[in-house]
């Protein structure tokens, strides 16, 4: 199949969606967050999902309330080793503001994959977050990715946050669902997986394509770019074509997460 890369006239890539305020955190301020939060799962479907993988190690520490810990060992059996605490106290281990539900997990943190695993062969969806920092909407763009049948996604290894602590809560189990793989150089992983044979398709607010008129059923990859500032230029440069989600009601952006899930279902439709 030909393609056509679009390397003149493209609109300026970036400014597609709107900063949260856990985004616009410094660097060092994030990777301290990160670290604190690096072993701990909560939430139920979270710890379900992570106690349902057998690609995970025995899990270090197991707590939870009375009524969590025989949903438990109803689930998995008496041999599931439990602590049962009060929810409070359950709080304390956490960090502040953790919505448990009675239930957390400590455990090490689900392992990426490489690249070619996941892209091997070519066939279906793929996601690609170029500099998403926000833990609730990559959360959330898990979630939507096992909701529509997407094969894994790509995130840059210095630039995501870790798959544990609030992103586990708000991908409700996604995490040990999709695959994902940590990536240095994004323009580079484009070029191999336009080699094995996908089509990468970035979405740009201003592209003069519309997201439907540009998916043709065949393996795709869809990049998005950060909260703030959109797909940075390389990383477009290295897509076959930009595309847009066409918004007749005027609103000017969405946010990266809601993109992602429309972006998803659109291309579901659309698969071979």
């Amino acid at each position: 199949m030909a393609t056509h890369r679009q390397r003149n006239d493209r609109p300026r890539i970036g400014g597609a969606w709107s900063p949260s305020p856990a985004s616009r955190a410094g660097p060092r301020r994030r990777r301290q967050t990160e670290a604190g939060q690096s072993e701990w799962l909560w939430g139920w479907h979270a710890v379900v999902a992570a106690l349902e993988n057998a690609a995970r190690p025995p899990p270090k520490r197991l707590l939870a309330n009375v009524d969590r810990a025989r949903a438990l060992a109803e689930r998995f059996g008496a041999g599931l080793v439990v602590e049962t605490l009060e929810s409070a106290a359950i709080a304390q281990a956490l960090p502040s503001g953790a919505i448990h539900q009675g239930v957390a997990l400590r455990t090490p943190p689900v392992e990426p994959v490489a690249l070619d695993e996941m892209a091997r062969p070519a066939r279906g969806l793929l996601l690609m977050l170029d500099q998403v920092t926000d833990p609730q909407n990559v959360g959330a763009i898990l979630r939507s990715a096992a909701a529509f049948g997407a094969r894994g996604m790509i995130v840059q290894d210095r630039h995501a946050p870790a798959f544990t602590g609030a992103l586990a809560k708000a991908a409700a189990g996604a995490v040990d669902r999709i695959p994902h793989a940590r990536e240095t150089n994004l323009s580079r992983t484009l070029e191999r997986l336009e080699v094995l044979g996908w089509r990468c398709v970035g979405l740009v607010g201003g592209a003069e394509n519309q997201l439907s008129d540009v998916l043709d059923g065949a393996p795709t990859v869809l990049v998005l770019g950060s909260e703030g500032d959109g797909l940075r230029r390389l990383v477009g440069e290295h897509c076959q074509v930009l595309a847009r989600i066409p918004m007749p009601g005027g609103f000017e952006s969405l946010n990266v997460a809601a993109a992602a899930a429309v972006a998803l279902y659109e291309a579901g439709g659309r698969r071979r």
